[in-house]
């Protein structure tokens, strides 16, 4: 004989010699003849190793102390017990004992991916991963959207789910915002033979993220191709100096080709432009000669128009002093001040004023000086 002891939240299952009788309470019991007591968890689902369900079942006493839900095939019970969210049911049927809680099921359709709109979100954060699919689409984002390779609808930014029960569900996305293109390195001979290496950038952004994957095969490739094209049909039509001095016209005309392709490649041009040419080493090395020596005539240049004005200064300047000699006499004061000021000592006789004699004196010394 085996005593047992069923606490409150603990049920028994009573089996004589492999065959099920009855379901027991909370209690002392002893077994005795054969019989056994299998024990049972209040808030886990009724489950034997002896039985399976559906024997259990037949005893009215036992479905009156169960709630019994029962999932056809394509549903999905979601169970709530005293109002919360507690697991998701799959094809099958479930028995839980009663006790002092409530049991709820909701049933809902898994026959498609799609998720009916009285599912509440935060049930998935609360159940296997093997029930469905998660995708996340950013705010630059859109994502296309497919059931068995098959595009359905394109997703705006936000979280979706869906069910996982037997269609694959897959996502690619593109990005909305405003996208750069580099064309880099581009070799292009110019209309005098001159092999230039072209840097270009343009940004663009997609318009139709639909039709850009069903009719186009990769747009971006496309799109570098349309580039790389209008630059060798300008570039070939002009001869090097003719391309240097006019970029912007180079940058205006490849944005003006590639905007002829947006409608074709649903896609909206925003702007293009150069940003580097880069010559060969010895043509580098010739124009950089060129302009050393345009610099060179331009500086010598300036300096004969500044002599040739220091000049007309001078020659003016001596017109005036011969035509007043007031003037002259104050030109004349005025050098005298400046020697003096670098003159010590200065003897003078007594006959005629000191200014004729300071003059005479400083033109001898100025001709001796020359002498």
């Amino acid at each position: 004989m085996k005593k047992i002891i069923l606490s409150e939240n603990t049920r028994g299952l009573l089996f004589q010699n492999g065959r099920f009788l009855r379901p027991l309470g909370p209690g002392k019991y002893r077994t005795f003849g054969g019989r056994e007591i299998e024990l049972q968890q209040v808030g886990m689902p009724l489950t034997s190793s002896r039985c399976d369900l559906e024997t259990l079942l037949r005893s009215d006493a036992l479905r009156e102390q169960t709630v019994v839900a029962e999932v056809p095939e394509q549903q999905l019970a979601l169970h709530y017990v005293n109002g919360r969210f507690a697991e998701p049911l799959h094809c099958g049927k479930y028995a839980f004992w009663k006790g002092s809680d409530r049991h709820e099921f909701q049933f809902v359709d898994v026959s498609t991916p799609e998720v009916a709109p009285e599912v509440p979100t935060y049930i998935f954060a609360r159940i296997p991963t093997t029930y469905y699919y998660k995708i996340e689409v950013a705010e630059y984002q859109k994502a296309r959207l497919y059931f068995d390779r098959k595009l359905v609808r394109l997703l705006d930014a936000g979280t979706y789910y869906f069910w996982r029960m037997g269609v694959k569900v897959e996502a690619d996305y593109v990005d909305t915002r405003l996208t750069r293109m580099d064309i880099t390195g581009q070799e292009i001979l110019t209309q005098d033979k001159v092999a230039l290496r072209i840097n270009f950038v343009c940004s663009y952004r997609v318009t139709d993220y639909v039709r850009i994957l069903t009719q186009i095969d990769d747009f971006a490739e496309q799109l570098h191709v349309a580039a790389q094209l209008a630059l060798r049909e300008y570039v070939g039509r002009y001869r090097i100096d003719e391309i240097l001095e006019n970029k912007d016209q180079l940058s205006q005309f490849v944005l003006t080709r590639l905007k002829e392709k947006e409608t074709d490649l649903f896609v909206e041009i925003r702007d293009a432009g150069v940003k580097d040419i880069i010559l060969p080493g010895e043509i580098r090395d010739i124009m950089n000669t060129v302009l050393v020596a345009e610099k060179r005539a331009q500086a010598n240049v300036i300096t004969r128009r500044e002599e040739v004005a220091s000049t007309r200064s001078l020659l003016n300047t001596a017109r005036l002093m011969e035509e007043n000699q007031t003037l002259y006499k104050l030109k004349e004061l005025e050098y005298i001040e400046r020697i003096c000021e670098n003159v010590g000592n200065i003897n003078l006789n007594g006959s005629g004023d000191v200014l004729s004699q300071l003059t005479t004196l400083l033109r001898n010394g100025a001709g001796a000086g020359g002498k």
